[in-house]
């Protein structure tokens, strides 16, 4: 399995097309909120399976001090491979390499647990986002 930074158009492409499927299709969020104003800025992770685009994410660092990790996914069809797992762990990579110590996310509650398995703790109550039950957790690194 490859994970990098989505640099290239198709890359690109690939990044939206994983957070299409499972955001919008299998997650029915509507997609004028599953694509937003921080795409531009923000630095685009695919991991690749075979060759295969399978995973996505995108990372963007906040005033406040955090690397705060968004839009994490990986198809239906290929979980349960730790893909996640090294998608994150990438992640917290970048967030080092630019000198930045404290990793964000807001989970959505059935995937918390995997998160705290990777260190993070949760720091907020419940919310809603999309219609999505979500909890902030940080991890300091």
């Amino acid at each position: 399995m490859l994970v990098k930074i989505a640099t290239a158009p198709i890359e690109l492409e690939a990044v939206y097309q994983i957070r299409s499927e499972v955001f919008v299709e299998e997650q029915n969020v509507p997609p004028e909120r599953e694509i937003d104003e921080f795409d531009k800025t923000a630095t685009h992770f695919i991991a690749y399976e075979d060759e295969l685009p399978v995973a996505a994410a995108r990372l963007r660092f906040t005033e406040d001090g955090y690397g705060k990790l968004e839009r994490i996914c990986v198809l239906k069809s290929q979980r349960g491979k730790s893909l996640g797992k090294k998608l994150m762990l990438k992640m917290e990579e970048e967030i080092k390499n630019r000198d930045f110590h404290k990793a964000k996310l807001n989970a959505q509650t059935h995937a918390q647990d995997f998160y705290q398995k990777l260190g993070y703790e949760v720091t907020s109550g419940e919310f809603l986002d999309a219609g999505i039950p979500h909890v902030t957790m940080v991890k300091y690194l």
